[in-house]
């Protein structure tokens, strides 16, 4: 075990507030399921790692299962306030983990538990932001600022970490779940996960109730 905090930011999976780029390809409940069985994929690959605390940044009531011993910090403000909010809260080494990245497994996320104490490690994402950032001393104006969901988010937010004069090592860059497409390639990556098999019975049950076409 090392002294690692990891947190997890999610949002309570509601039909018509997760997912809603699935839709209409899936309904709003089988959107909504599809992003809990992300979130489901993403809580034990957490439990997996050797961090000594672990905490659900959490914008909902119900809270997901498998985070009964998580501690529970709710989200406030836009997405870099809530990060910059959380990251001041931690007191020692802080990993942020979001829930899109189902795929994303305890391998690609050793390089910070081997060398926890480099700086910070930055995991990019395909579309421009990032699915992961760790920082050996959590500061949170790092975050407040800079623009989220947007193409250059992760430019951006590498900047200001290289700006800070921060050792910064680089995890695998990964496809969060966005689209169906996105989606298909995930599941492709990770067949025997949850989020494969919630995908595979909604698209099943989409095409059965579409008379065989997508």
């Amino acid at each position: 075990m090392t002294d690692v905090t990891v947190v997890v930011v999610a949002k309570e999976c509601l039909p018509g507030k997760v997912k809603t780029r699935l839709t209409p390809a899936l309904t709003p409940e089988g959107a909504a399921r599809v992003a809990a069985a992300s979130l489901a994929d993403t809580i034990a690959t957490v439990r997996a790692l050797p961090a000594s605390r672990r905490v659900l940044l959490y914008d909902g009531v119900v809270l997901p299962d498998g985070t009964d011993d998580f501690e529970v910090l709710p989200q406030v403000g836009g997405l870099d306030e809530r990060l910059g909010a959380m990251f001041d809260a931690m007191t020692g080494p802080t990993l942020l983990v979001g829930m899109d990245t189902p795929q994303a497994s305890a391998a690609d996320l050793s390089p910070v538990f081997d060398d926890p104490d480099r700086d910070a490690w930055f995991g990019p994402a395909e579309d421009g932001g990032f699915w992961s950032l760790y920082l050996r001393e959590p500061d949170g104006a790092l975050l407040r600022g800079v623009p989220m969901s947007q193409d250059d988010t992760g430019a951006v937010q590498r900047s200001r970490l290289a700006d800070a004069g921060l050792d910064v090592g680089l995890l695998e860059t990964l496809l969060d779940v966005d689209t169906v497409p996105d989606a298909d390639r995930v599941a492709a990556l990770v067949p025997g996960s949850r989020f494969a098999a919630a995908l595979r019975d909604e698209t099943l049950t989409e095409l059965a109730e579409c008379g065989g076409t997508r």
